[in-house]
């Protein structure tokens, strides 16, 4: 357990007292880098971590235990919800607000319960092989592997991402976006951007200008001609 509040690890401390077997704590933390040094020494199936903490915060802590031999599972326990998509986006097994109820933390144990390290250790290298998009969605969180997204399009002041299974409004930049996935995603037009591998072919519409076909989209897309050389040549295989 790591938070940097004494009473909050001690109130912790306490529920899982309280739930007994098979959870048993095996030793507390003030910060992030003394969380990395108990990890080595002690080690631990699952890491309940507070976010804002001085030093080294939660979750660059969670970052390096995931890039461990045997990564524990994390839940993120912190009074501030902002951090929610961060959280997610350091691959935790769930986000618990404080004060922290003793039913939501037994599920959240629950859950990770299922997980042994093996199978923590392929989720990690999972989630480096596909990034993921994460938005804010009816009051929770939603994922999406980039392997499932069709294409990406500026839309007032957020980006609507369309994937396999509907569509989801994002707050990052379409720059930020590419900048990010470059490897995943294509830039056609200053308002777009087409994941590579849902790339079908051209088609001109009928004021002639060229439009994408993906894959799993009955939707075409407008190129611009500015970008229209580097789709005709991923679409040659090059």
């Amino acid at each position: 357990m790591v938070d940097d509040e004494a009473l909050a690890r001690q109130r912790l401390a306490a529920l899982i007292e309280e739930l007994g077997a098979p959870y048993r704590l095996a030793g507390e933390a003030a910060s992030g880098d003394q969380a990395l040094r108990q990890m080595k020494r002690l080690g631990a199936d699952l890491v309940l971590m507070d976010i804002r903490m001085p030093g080294m915060d939660g979750l660059e802590a969670a970052r390096q235990m995931a890039e461990s031999e045997h990564p524990p599972a994390v839940i993120f326990t912190t009074a501030y919800e902002e951090h929610a998509l961060q959280a997610f986006e350091s691959a935790a097994q769930d986000y618990l607000l404080k004060p922290v109820r003793r039913d939501r933390l037994l599920a959240a144990l629950q859950r990770c319960q299922r997980l042994t390290r093996s199978q923590l250790a392929a989720a990690a290298t999972a989630e480096k092989a596909v990034p993921q998009l994460h938005a804010s969605y009816r009051g929770g969180l939603k994922t999406v592997p980039l392997d499932q997204v069709i294409y990406l399009r500026a839309d007032s002041k957020y980006v609507l991402a369309r994937h396999t299974e509907g569509e989801l409004l994002l707050e990052e930049s379409l720059k930020g976006l590419q900048e990010r996935f470059g490897d995943w995603l294509i830039r056609i037009h200053r308002n777009a951007l087409v994941a590579r591998r849902r790339l079908s072919g051209l088609e001109k519409g009928r004021d002639g200008i060229p439009r994408v076909v993906m894959r799993g989209c009955e939707e075409t897309l407008e190129v611009s001609r500015r970008h229209l050389p580097e789709v005709r040549r991923i679409l040659r295989g090059g």
